[in-house]
């Protein structure tokens, strides 16, 4: 593991990053005034509904955006500020300072040549080294990440790989010219449960050997739970909560942050029903007027229609929430009371539960669920 020293140092700062798209019909504000840092050797999990803005704002730091897009705010990037630089200025820092590994791999790699050579291509554009150099580089890549006999499979094309293996060339490329952070994009959206453990744990191995801060954008809570230091939730283009990951799952502070948790099937709750957040994220062209998130919200008051709350700390150090009703949270125990009046889901044979399993700690609560299905439209139905 990294030191506490290494550790200490700050590598990125984000303060107030905005992102704009000018279109036909008005400006999209995609982010909105985004701030966050990063330590040395640090993971920050990145968690939000499709349209929060996470994407964006990781490639807003990585200046892959369109030239159409507004980028206002500071990005600093150990003591360098890279804010609204050109394309070629930035290309001294991407993949070489900071890498980016997308979700789909087979957009990322080219069909038509070998791992090998795209790995030490990738390497040579920042390294003034031989072919013979760069490829020892590609297949030693290929070796850190788990890859077997990688001197054979650098010499084979992607379609040639699994998905699996296919990303995990996407991450040895990532790493192959020593950057200082990862942004992962959604690395496991179309992996298997098996495979997704096995790329997140050579991205954990990776940081540990490298001393690289991560930056993990994903919409599975499973995977920051188990994976980050600290979590930042997003919503309506903004962050609405931030912390350490035990401070915002055991004890969030915003509703959103709540509902989010409150939809995630959980085999303590088996029998109980499925707590959705119902309603869709609003539109950044036309955001509700005071808290974005007011029109889904259970707890909604007058107030919250008044002005959009500022991002501040909690009852916790560390642990911000853009809520102005959080201290009324803190005697909520379960992430489902708050959506208790909207729910979807039952368990429709809970007798057969019992036979499987008769110490089935929520029995008595399966049963008294059971009763009421048959009063209720089935339609809709999903199990945890």
């Amino acid at each position: 593991m990294t030191g506490a020293a290494e550790r200490a140092e700050t590598l990125l700062n984000v303060e107030d990053l905005c992102v704009d798209f000018p279109t036909e019909d008005g400006v999209v504000g995609a982010v909105r005034g985004v701030s966050f840092s990063l330590r040395r050797g640090e993971v920050l999990g990145v968690v939000g509904e499709s349209g929060s803005g996470k994407s964006v704002s990781s490639m807003a730091i990585m200046g892959l955006l369109p030239r159409t897009a507004k980028v206002t705010g500071s990005i600093n990037y150990a003591g360098d500020e890279l804010a609204n630089l050109s394309y070629r200025q930035m290309q001294h820092y991407r993949n070489n300072e900071i890498a980016m590994i997308f979700q789909d791999p087979m957009t990322s790699l080219n069909p038509v040549f070998t791992i090998g050579w795209q790995l030490s291509e990738a390497y040579r554009a920042h390294h003034s080294v031989s072919k013979k150099a760069a490829w020892a580089k590609a297949v030693e890549s290929l070796e850190l990440v788990g890859i077997p006999q990688p001197d054979r499979r650098a010499r084979q094309y992607p379609h040639e790989f699994s998905g699996g293996m296919r990303q995990r060339a996407i991450i040895a490329m990532s790493i192959i010219n020593d950057p200082q952070l990862i942004i992962a994009d959604e690395p496991t959206t179309a992996l298997d449960v098996t495979v997704q453990a096995q790329i997140l744990e050579t991205l954990l191995r990776i940081r540990d050997e490298t001393a690289a801060a991560v930056i993990m954008i994903t919409h599975d809570l499973g995977v920051v739970a188990g994976m980050v230091d600290r979590v930042q939730v997003m919503y309506g283009g903004t962050v609405v909560e931030s912390g350490g990951v035990d401070q915002v799952f055991d004890e969030p502070r915003m509703p959103y942050t709540m509902g989010l948790l409150g939809s995630v099937p959980n085999p303590n709750l088996l029998g109980t029903r499925l707590t959705p957040i119902t309603g869709a994220p609003p539109s950044l062209m036309h955001l509700p007027a005071g808290c974005s998130f007011s029109p889904r919200c259970p707890l909604v008051i007058d107030d919250c229609h008044e002005a959009e709350p500022e991002l501040a700390e909690t009852d916790s150090a560390g642990h911000t929430a853009r809520c102005i009703r959080w201290r009324e949270l803190l005697e909520v125990s379960k992430p489902q009371e708050v959506f208790i009046s909207q729910q979807l889901g039952i368990v429709e044979d809970p007798a057969v539960l019992l036979a499987e399993n008769p110490e089935l700690a929520e029995a008595e609560h399966i049963a008294s669920m059971s009763e009421h299905a048959g009063q209720g439209t089935t339609e809709g139905t999903g199990r945890q």
